[in-house]
């Protein structure tokens, strides 16, 4: 599922009034920065969550550890999941209000005319000009957006501020005091909010949380553990697909990206979590395509089950080619081989700040060479070929990062066990939420 800021916060328990500005320990030569509430987080709801304090008024900090703020949502997630949109309020409406905003100026329109543009979302029009909404976007519009609500509220942001995770957190009972970051600078707060994909604000605080999939027998569920032998949604293999080096010869080995390993008896928990993928945000006007470059460590048979799945007969590649305005898209991964990079991200969630370096460039890598070989191999049917040949990454997105989306999209990472877990049961309506915060469609 997709994740996007549609978080209301409990912000209305804050109750301190201490200002943020930054003073010296000229002891030991620390900053110290001090609010009612200090944001950990550089993501949507870490934005929502800061501007929700400053209507409280209440004094708000944002520790980020991210340069651009917005996550997914700025990182190429600009084909929004609406379903019922009149269910969409607060800040996150906001936001859809704010993009419509930036697409009535005529001058956004660079590559692509307005009446050009298909304005199909998700089950509804991508601009709902009866709301003043807008649903479907560029992922700099969507930064430009989080940018002007820091602007507007006067928001004080710290970036590229990594949480020690072994040491800095401060506690007094159950509740935090203050946070250190790997530079050195001090934190204090009467409220501290996570508002990271990973949760490491959370972990290192001792809150309980769990990863992976539970067991059914944990919430006596149908649907949450193992489900091998189970259809899901067209990420599968419609017919046999020889998965050895060789064909037909098991002694040569399995083709990269299968697993000889058990996957487990069904409804057993286990640690895997989804797949993580980057959002492309790709065009194919010939003045913003960047095309796709070889990867220096580029190997084609880490694509040759794709090729085989071609070889089927298998045509639905540009599928989740979702059109955003401006002759872009959101890239999506669909199919049984595609963007999703499967099995490679499972330590992800608890791993150093090092060892998530080195699993996002393996993404990466992955990634680039996927799109490499689509465009130019030869066991990629030749219509596929041709139109790959016109698409390439958009030239005026993520300019500052070779055009590559700057946030990985961590699907799920470390999942908190509150006092209520949200389970099948709440979802699939077979139980009533007694104290509902939000709802969602």
């Amino acid at each position: 599922m997709k994740k996007f800021a549609l978080l209301t916060l409990l912000l209305s328990l804050f109750l301190c009034t201490h200002c943020n500005k930054p003073s010296e320990n000229t002891a030991e030569n620390i900053a110290t920065y001090e609010a009612d509430i200090i944001v950990y987080g550089g993501t949507s709801a870490a934005v929502t969550a800061a501007v929700q304090a400053v209507r409280m008024e209440k004094s708000v900090i944002v520790v980020s550890p991210d340069v651009h703020l917005g996550g997914l949502t700025s990182s190429g997630l600009g084909f929004t999941d609406t379903g019922n949109k009149e269910v969409i309020g607060g800040l996150a409406r906001e936001f859809y209000q704010k993009v419509y905003n930036y697409y009535q100026q005529d001058s956004v329109w660079k590559w692509q005319k307005r009446s050009e543009y298909g304005n199909v979302g998700q089950g509804t029009p991508a601009i709902d000009g009866d709301k003043r909404t807008m649903w479907i976007f560029e992922p700099h519009i969507a930064e430009n957006v989080f940018e002007d609500f820091i602007k507007e509220n006067e928001i004080q942001v710290f970036r590229d501020e990594w949480l020690d995770r072994e040491n800095g957190v401060v506690k007094e009972a159950a509740s935090i005091t203050s946070i250190k970051t790997l530079s050195g600078k001090v934190f204090k707060g009467k409220v501290f909010i996570d508002a990271t994909y990973e949760g490491d604000l959370m972990a290192a605080a001792d809150v309980s949380y769990h990863v992976g999939r539970e067991a059914n027998s944990v919430y006596n569920e149908e649907w949450n553990g193992i489900q091998k032998g189970v259809f899901h949604h067209n990420h599968y293999f419609q017919e046999n697909i020889d998965p050895y080096v060789v064909a037909g010869d098991p002694s040569s080995g399995l083709l990269p990206r299968i697993s000889d390993k058990d996957p487990g008896e069904n409804g057993e928990g286990d640690h895997r979590v989804q797949a993580y993928c980057f959002r492309m945000c790709l065009s194919n006007h010939p003045d913003n395509r960047v095309p796709f470059a070889k990867p220096e460590n580029y190997d084609p048979a880490e694509y040759e089950l794709l090729a085989r799945v071609y070889e089927k007969g298998w045509g639905a590649t540009f599928r989740k080619y979702d059109p955003i305005p401006n002759r872009k898209t959101d890239t999506n991964n669909h199919g049984p081989f595609s963007t999703d990079n499967i099995g490679m991200n499972y330590d992800y969630p608890e791993a150093s700040y090092k060892r998530r370096k080195e699993i996002i460039k393996e993404h990466e890598d992955y990634q680039k060479g996927l799109m490499y070989f689509l465009a130019n191999d030869p066991k990629v049917p030749a219509e596929v070929r041709e139109e790959m040949q016109q698409w390439g990454l958009a030239a005026d997105e993520f300019t500052d990062n070779g055009h590559w989306p700057h946030q990985i999209y961590v699907r799920e990472a470390r999942r908190m066990i509150g006092t209520h877990v949200m389970t099948e049961h709440e979802v699939l309506g077979h139980k009533a939420v007694e104290e509902p915060i939000g709802i969602g469609s």
